[in-house]
């Protein structure tokens, strides 16, 4: 139960590094933030926001969907046991932050679409681990 506490915790993390990572690609490289601009201020942030372009969207999306699905794999692949249980605790707290994150932030409505597919990604990297260990034999009963 702790080795499976650590794999979430550190799924968490990793997922969260993850995110970040492209979030700031996209902030900093790819449609910077106006000179001074500060991007822990949410009036400052939202203004921001609003003079994007949608494609400026797509890159968080796939950091926030990249943040579940990173974060999933290496729970269940570091997980002693439930491998798929694991995957979908990281898929639901990241959906919990994505909810958090719409709430906060004033993005496009459509972006809510990306919501569902936290579940969705986070299923998919617990079923990839499943899949591996039963190649391997290394699934135990009840996975």
């Amino acid at each position: 139960m702790i080795r499976n506490f650590f794999a979430v915790l550190a799924g968490l993390v990793l997922g969260m590094a993850v995110n970040m990572a492209l979030v700031l690609l996209n902030v900093y490289l790819l449609f910077p933030m106006p000179e001074g601009a500060d991007l822990a201020d949410p009036e400052q942030f939202n203004a921001y926001l609003a003079t994007l372009p949608w494609l400026a969207f797509l890159v968080p999306m796939a950091a926030h969907l990249g943040q579940s699905f990173v974060g999933a794999w290496v729970a269940a692949s570091l997980g002693a046991s439930r491998p798929m249980l694991l995957a979908m605790i990281v898929g639901a707290l990241s959906l919990m932050g994505g909810i958090m994150n719409m709430m906060s932030i004033d993005g496009p409505a459509w972006m809510a679409v990306e919501l569902p597919l936290y579940l969705v990604v986070a299923w998919l990297a617990g079923r990839r681990v499943v899949r591996r260990r039963a190649g391997a034999g290394l699934l135990k009963r009840g996975g």
